[in-house]
């Protein structure tokens, strides 16, 4: 057998044969991953496919994260949609405030190493943090892979991308990620994995390889893989679950093309409206106003972008400019409990945040906060397109957890190092 990614490698494995980039296969699926925003017209499709029984329902998970809480009576009614089908087929609902889909199947380790992830949310790709072929798939190809188990696939090119130096301090995995996808280009890894490798990748954390997993589908990636390492064991010994059977490159495997990232020479950076590859370093961004910071979701909703956050708020005082909202999202409610704990959401309830329910929120606009006209937003999410957040008029900027939080301090566009 010719030398393989771990992309191949995976997906050889689910189709019992030899794989390799550009071959169609069929696959067996270990986790299918539903939402309230695609659930709904994935068991439409079911029952007109003549579903009759979920194929395996231990492989199949919904959460209600994007309309979370309803905000109409057709999306609460979704809701009940899901929650009746969930209910007749044995599938696993996590509920209004427990959290976002591929958040919640890294964080109670339903999504391990070696597998096959496919959920009907582009944002499925973050799985690949833990060493997972995971990927984005249609409300027609989720109803497939319920009923049959299985999902056919052409194999993607894998792009290496390979992380070298050290972080200067202030210079956060989101600063990476954006620096990544600009590099890259909207289209850049169009149907190509992305395979995280290089002699500092060590110095991510679970934290951060799930950031840079995530941002990967914004220029265009099919899945974006971590290696297996001991940082990705630790995550698994602290679940107190066996990480499965990991999947590693061979010695000469083919790769499109390589992409280093030279960590030392980044920098706090900006996605100006209105695309997530629209990149600068914070310094060049002119003076700009922000009237609304947002800091969660699936990109920046973790505990150690609030711990981020919070230390520069506490280190720049506290106290929020005048005008500007802040609008705090965990993840998930795990995320939730454990802020609750160690005290750091009383203290971003002190500074005057205002708190919503775990989930997706403000960042797809279809609940939470919206802003208001012609506002400018800071935001630790994953997309700034036009109207991403409810309303056409607002432009959307993004940022780590440490310039949102900074930007609440000063009202304005702020480089996080210069808060004293």
């Amino acid at each position: 057998m010719s030398a393989q990614t771990i992309s191949e490698k995976i997906l050889s494995a689910k189709s019992e044969r030899v794989a390799h980039a550009g071959d169609v296969v069929v696959c067996d699926v270990d986790l299918v991953l539903g939402t309230d925003a695609s659930a709904p017209m994935a068991i439409a499709y079911f029952e007109r496919m003549g579903g009759a029984r979920v194929h395996d329902s231990s492989r199949v998970m919904f959460a209600l994260d994007h309309y979370s809480p309803p905000s109409s009576p057709a999306t609460r009614g979704f809701h009940e949609q899901v929650r009746a089908f969930a209910g007749k087929h044995g599938v696993r609902v996590y509920d209004v405030g427990e959290g976002i889909s591929h958040q919640i199947a890294v964080e109670r380790g339903m999504a391990r190493p070696g597998m096959l992830v496919v959920g009907a949310d582009s944002h499925t790709v973050t799985c690949g943090a833990v060493n997972a072929f995971a990927t984005g798939v249609g409300s027609s190809d989720l109803a497939a892979a319920m009923l049959t188990g299985q999902l056919w696939l052409r194999v993607p090119q894998t792009i290496r991308v390979v992380l070298v130096g050290k972080r200067p301090p202030g210079v956060a995995a989101k600063d990476v990620a954006l620096a990544m996808i600009s590099n890259l280009g909207a289209d850049g890894a169009e149907y190509h994995a992305l395979e995280f490798t290089g002699t500092d990748v060590r110095d991510f954390s679970m934290d951060d390889r799930l950031v840079l997993s995530n941002l990967a589908v914004e220029a265009g990636a099919k899945a974006a893989v971590w290696q297996s390492d001991e940082i990705l064991d630790a995550h698994f010994a602290r679940l107190g679950v066996e990480p499965g059977r990991p999947a590693f490159a061979d010695d000469g495997a083919h790769y499109a093309r390589e992409l280093v990232i030279d960590l030392a020479s980044l920098a706090p950076t900006v996605a100006l409206p209105h695309s997530p590859v629209n990149v600068v370093d914070i310094a060049r961004v002119p003076e700009t106003p922000i009237h609304m910071v947002f800091i969660g979701t699936c990109t920046g909703g973790r505990v150690a972008d609030y711990h981020e956050a919070l230390a520069v708020l506490e280190r720049g005082g506290g106290k929020l400019a005048n005008g500007v909202q802040l609008v705090v999202t965990p993840a998930s409610k795990d995320v939730e409990r454990e802020l609750a704990t160690d005290g750091t959401l009383a203290k971003l309830t002190r500074m005057g945040a205002t708190i919503t329910t775990p989930g997706c929120g403000a960042c797809c606009g279809t609940s939470g906060v919206i802003p208001g006209d012609g506002m400018n937003v800071l935001s630790t999410a994953n997309r700034n397109f036009r109207a991403r957040m409810g309303n056409a008029t607002a432009s959307i900027y993004l940022a780590s957890p440490a310039a949102c939080a900074a930007a609440a301090l000063t009202g304005r566009i702020t480089d996080p190092r210069s808060v004293a």
